[in-house]
């Protein structure tokens, strides 16, 4: 029979007695996991007051509370909003009131983070204590079964289970809702899609707050009846001891995670260990490539969102530096969102340089059925994001003629260049190639007279330097490096500024141009080599730019 709540996977677990969840020195089988949510569930009638929404904060870094208080709120009827605890002051109160929650379940290393909060309404809890251990004593014995699902409410597919919040860096951040069937059925899919097994040992090192970790690496491994190894927090450092310690097979990432396991010192042992698979997003080929030859590990690029609007699944055949073709039921279509037409099929030269990409990139579009659910009290944002009866998914994509998709950044991701489309994450892709930069991040720098140029941002390898002759020389033997794709702009930086889910933060970079305390190399139109920024230099850049009535654009 299938399975099609995450209540119903949770319950399957009791009377299993293998190994379930590890963190550090802590080891819950599988029995303890849905015994210790079944506890945590039946507490929350006692916690929710009635008639309000049966929603709960998790303000917590990956400990085992995590994913015992999203089990709990499974069986119970109830919703979890993960709460980033890299906000602060007025912001992570607005997340925590947005999305309802009465209760907030955290822990002492973030209680400093609430003090002078306001949150009317909202009973917090401290993991850890001798309050809390009291408050679920009563419900040690507990069952996940009706008996503690909260009054008034049923468990269905359609049951509410996540508010993921976006991980967007401009605007307050949207609370994308996921059900307990779409969670169930991603997680299904996914053991599907990589032969996930009860024995596998799936590692989460990405934040749970973010929907990648939940989705993608605790629901199959849920799913699965494998069992999950939490690390508080990502660490590059300490990636290769984890995996080994706990036997890790599979893992996700997102954003800059793979160019931070690049980046530590390259071991003999670095092969020594059960890892088989990483999933996850940007990356890039050039790097899944290194992962591969180092670590004896594949990655697969994937495309998804909280949201659930679009997927994009790797096959056998994919090109390289494709993310694969759209997957079952999904009607993909890469459109100009001006008009609403279908780009051209993407053409490129024999060294593989896209021709034609001010006509080929355009924003990738759901034209079938889309799972989206909607944001939680955001009606405007959930119907900008269906408007025309499609679902727009806001990341930029070109298709080749087989039908393969390639991403291209987000849609303010766009660099517009002497009147020709450019996209940051393609020129990103062919940056990363250079043997000295541990990671680069593409952006656009407004033009004094119209349109953008191209700024980079490099952080290098350890033990190496800049060398502006050697850089314009890599640049100049790239084959599928466009005419007007070469920096302006090079901005070195100790590392790339991120997002709480490691993804670049492309407004922080964008916000300070040239105009930062980093050292900045530059060429002049018609120049063949970098030179360093120059105060003068910048002064004359202000001055083109007030000629021109557009200083207003390097605040933007």
């Amino acid at each position: 029979m299938s399975v099609t709540t995450v209540a119903e996977l949770v319950a399957r677990q009791w009377g299993d007695h293998r190994v379930g969840l590890r963190y550090e020195d802590q080891v819950l089988s599988h029995h303890q996991v849905a015994s210790g949510a079944a506890a945590r569930a039946a507490l929350l009638a006692e916690l929710l007051p009635r008639g309000a929404e049966p929603h709960l904060g998790l303000l917590l870094d990956n400990i085992p509370e995590f994913p015992l208080w999203i089990g709990a709120a499974a069986l119970a009827g109830a919703a979890v909003a993960g709460i980033n605890p890299t906000r602060r002051g007025a912001e992570l109160a607005r997340d925590i009131l947005h999305t309802d929650c009465r209760v907030l379940i955290t822990e002492r290393a973030h209680l400093p983070l609430l003090d002078g909060l306001r949150l009317p309404g909202v009973r917090v809890l401290v993991t850890g204590t001798d309050v809390y251990a009291g408050l679920l004593a009563p419900y040690e014995d507990a069952r996940p079964d009706e008996s503690v699902v909260l009054p008034g409410r049923a468990v269905r597919p359609g049951s509410r289970l996540l508010l993921c919040f976006t991980s967007g860096s401009t605007g307050a951040p949207k609370a994308a809702i996921c059900s307990q069937g779409r969670l169930a059925h991603a997680g299904a899919s996914l053991v599907g899609h990589f032969g996930v097994r009860r024995d596998d040992v799936h590692y989460i090192c990405m934040p749970m707050f973010h929907g990648n970790a939940v989705i993608a690496d605790w629901a199959p491994a849920l799913a699965a009846g494998a069992s999950v190894a939490l690390r508080r927090r990502f660490s590059a450092s300490g990636f290769l001891s984890d995996v080994r310690t706990f036997g890790a097979t599979y893992f996700t990432y997102v954003g800059r995670a793979v160019q931070y396991l690049l980046a530590t010192p390259e071991r003999e042992d670095d092969r020594e260990h059960r890892l088989r698979i990483g999933f996850g997003t940007e990356a890039g080929a050039v790097d899944a490539a290194r992962f591969e030859a180092r670590f004896g590990v594949r990655l697969v690029e994937g495309y998804g969102s909280s949201e659930g609007g679009a997927a994009v699944q790797r096959t056998p055949g994919t090109p390289r530096d494709a993310i694969g073709r759209a997957a079952p039921g999904d009607d993909l279509a890469v459109v100009d969102p001006a008009t609403g037409r279908e780009c051209e099929a993407a053409r490129f030269s024999g060294e593989g340089r896209l021709l034609n990409g001010d006509r080929a990139i355009g924003e990738l579009v759901n034209r079938g059925r889309s799972p989206f659910e909607g944001y939680w009290r955001n009606p405007e944002a959930a119907a900008a994001r269906l408007r025309g009866g499609w679902y727009w998914t806001g990341d930029l994509f070109f298709r080749d003629t087989d039908g393969f998709l390639y991403f291209a950044g987000r849609t303010d991701d766009r660099l517009r260049v002497d009147s020709e489309n450019l996209a940051a994450a393609m020129i990103e892709n062919i940056l990363s190639r250079w043997d000295r930069a541990a990671a680069a991040a593409v952006y656009a720098a407004p033009d004094p007279v119209s349109g953008d140029q191209v700024m980079a941002a490099l952080a290098l390898r350890p033990g190496t330097c800049f060398d502006p002759a050697a850089f314009a020389a890599f640049l100049g033997a790239q084959r599928d490096l466009g005419t007007k794709m070469a920096p302006r702009f090079v901005r070195l930086v100790p590392g790339i500024p991120v997002t709480a889910t490691n993804k670049i933060h492309r407004v922080a970079l964008r916000r300070e141009s040239f105009r930062c305390a980093d050292p900045v190399w530059w060429r002049r139109d018609g120049e063949p080599d970098y030179r360093r920024l120059t105060e003068e230099d910048v002064e004359g850049l202000l001055r083109e730019y007030a000629d021109h009535g557009r200083t207003a654009l390097l605040d933007r």
